[in-house]
C-alpha cells in the first residue's frame, strides 16, 4: 500500500474485520462501524462533507439491503462500503489517457511549481512510448531556467524527443510551432509541459489559457502534490474553473501524506485523479483504478496490479526456466538467483506483499532497507559459488564456505543459513509435482 494511505488502511482494515467477526449485526452495532469508519476517513483528511455523504450512502445502501438480517451481513455490510467508495474516488473508465481515433492526441500539462510537473510529463512520456505510442514533449515552461534542460535529460533517458525554442521565446509560439512539427514528423501523440508558479496569478493563467485556445488540447491534466492535503481540492477547483482541466496527476503518492484528499478531490471538484505518482523513478507512475485502489484500503490486496506489475518487469524466459524446474522438483540456486533478481525489479518488497490478498497487515511490518539488504546478502554469497556449488551446495564442506564468505563478504554462519533454506525450498520443489497433479 502507498504510504498515502497507509494508516487509513490500517484503521479500515481493522474496523472491517471486526465487522466480519460479528455473526449478526444490530442498528447499534452498525452504527458504531460507521462511526470507526467516519473518524478514520476525517483523521485521514478527507473533506467532511464528503464524508458525511459518503457514511450516508452507506447507511442508505444497508438498510435497502435489509443488512442486519442478511445472512452473513458483515461481508454485505463490507460490499456496500468496498462500492461506495469506488463512487467517491471516481469511474474506471476516467483512468488514463483518452486517445483520438485519428490524429494528434494533444496533452496539456499544467500546475503550480513544486509539484513534479516536468518529471511527470516524461514519466507519461514513457509511459505511452510502452504502450506503442510515439510521443514528443513540447517544453513550454520558458519561466524556470532549468526546465528545458531537465526535459532534454529526461528525453534522452527515455529515448522520446523534446521540441524546444529559445528561453526568449513565448510559450504560445512553442505549443503552436512545436504541435506543426509533431503533424510533419508523424508523432501521434504531443505533451506541453507549461509554466508554473509558487501561487495561482493572472499572469500564468492568461498564458495557460492562450495556449489552450491556440492548440485546443484533448487532455488538460493537471498536478498536484499528495502532500499538500486539504489543498489539492481548492486547487483543482481553482484550475478546473479557469481551463475546465480533465484530470490530476498526484505527485508523490508514495509519501507520509494522510492521503485523504485524493478521496475528496473528485467528489468536491468532479475532477479524476487519472495518475499518481508512486516514486522518484521514470517507471514510478501508476494509471489511477478507484477500484484497485478500494480494494487494497480495505485490505483485499490488488493481485491484478501485482500481475501487471511483474509483466512489465519480469524477463519471461528466465521466470519461466525457473517454474519449469520448480515443478520438474530441480529447483538450483542458480533459480533462487534468477528469482531474487526479477523480485528486485518490481520494486518496494512492502508494497508487493501490500498487494497480496490478506497481507496488508504483514506489509507495514517488513522493512525494505532490511529486505533489500538480505536479498543483497544472498545474491553475493550465491554469485561466490562456482557452477557446480550452485548446483550441488549440500557438497559443501567448511573450506568451500570459507571461501565463498570471503568471496561475498559476508560469513559462514550467513552461508549456513542459505543452505538451509534452500534445502526447505528443495523440499517444496520435490513435492511440487505430485501437489499440482492433484488440481489436474
Amino acid at each position: 500500500m502507498d504510504m498515502a494511505f497507509e494508516s487509513l488502511q490500517q484503521k479500515l482494515t481493522k474496523t472491517i474485520r471486526n465487522i466480519q467477526g460479528k455473526g449478526k449485526l444490530s442498528e447499534r452495532n452498525m452504527e458504531e462501524t460507521l462511526q470507526e469508519i467516519r473518524v478514520a476517513l476525517l483523521e485521514a483528511d478527507v473533506n467532511y462533507t464528503v464524508v458525511k455523504e459518503f457514511l450516508e450512502k452507506v447507511k442508505e445502501e444497508s438498510l435497502g439491503h435489509d443488512v442486519l438480517n442478511s445472512v452473513e451481513p458483515g461481508q454485505m455490510l463490507v460490499k456496500i462500503v468496498h462500492d461506495e467508495l469506488i463512487k467517491v474516488l471516481g469511474s474506471e473508465t476516467d483512468a488514463g489517457i483518452k486517445f483520438k481515433d485519428g490524429g494528434i492526441t494533444t496533452i496539456m500539462v499544467v500546475g503550480l511549481q513544486g509539484t513534479g510537473k516536468t518529471t511527470h510529463v516524461a514519466k507519461i512520456a514513457n509511459q505511452l512510448k510502452k504502450q506503442g505510442k510515439n510521443p514528443i514533449i513540447l517544453a513550454g515552461d520558458l519561466i524556470r531556467s532549468a526546465a528545458i534542460e531537465q526535459l532534454e535529460t529526461l528525453g534522452k533517458k527515455i529515448d522520446v524527443e523534446v521540441y524546444a525554442q529559445s528561453v526568449n521565446s513565448k510559450a504560445i509560439n512553442v505549443a503552436k510551432d512545436g504541435l506543426a512539427y509533431a503533424k510533419a514528423h508523424n508523432y501521434d501523440t504531443v505533451l506541453i509541459d507549461t509554466a508554473g508558479r509558487l501561487q495561482i496569478d493572472e499572469v500564468l493563467m492568461k498564458e495557460l489559457k492562450d495556449i489552450k485556445n491556440a492548440v485546443k488540447p484533448d487532455e488538460i491534466l493537471l498536478t498536484v502534490d499528495a502532500l499538500t492535503g486539504q489543498d489539492i481540492a481548492n486547487v483543482a477547483k481553482t484550475f478546473n474553473d479557469l481551463l475546465d482541466i480533465t484530470g490530476l496527476i498526484v505527485t508523490k503518492f508514495d509519501g507520509d501524506s494522510k492521503g485523504g484528499a485524493v478521496l475528496s478531490v473528485k467528489a468536491v471538484t468532479g475532477v479524476p485523479v487519472k495518475f499518481t505518482g508512486v516514486g522518484e523513478k521514470i517507471e514510478d507512475l501508476e494509471a489511477f483504478h478507484p477500484d484497485r485502489l478500494a480494494e487494497r484500503m480495505l485490505g483485499m490486496g490488488d493481485v491484478v496490479s501485482l500481475v501487471e506489475k511483474a509483466q512489465e518487469k519480469f524477463d519471461q524466459e528466465k521466470a519461466e526456466e525457473a517454474m519449469k524446474h520448480l515443478m520438474a522438483g530441480k529447483y538450483t540456486l542458480d533459480d533462487v538467483l534468477v528469482s531474487l533478481e526479477q523480485t528486485a525489479k518490481m520494486g518496494s518488497i512492502s508494497k508487493l506483499i501490500g498487494m497480496v490478498p490478506g497481507m496488508s497487515d504483514i506489509a507495514p511490518q517488513v522493512n525494505d532497507d532490511d529486505a533489500n539488504k538480505r536479498m543483497k546478502i544472498t545474491k553475493a554469497i550465491i554469485q561466490s559459488m562456482t557452477a557446480y556449488e550452485k548446483a550441488h551446495p549440500e557438497e559443501l564442506r567448511g573450506s568451500h564456505k570459507r571461501r565463498i564468505a570471503m568471496g561475498s563478504g559476508t560469513s559462514i554462519d550467513e552461508v549456513n543459513k542459505l543452505i538451509k533454506t534452500y534445502e526447505k525450498m528443495q523440499k517444496l520443489a520435490k513435492v511440487m509435482p505430485s501437489m499440482m497433479s492433484r488440481f489436474k
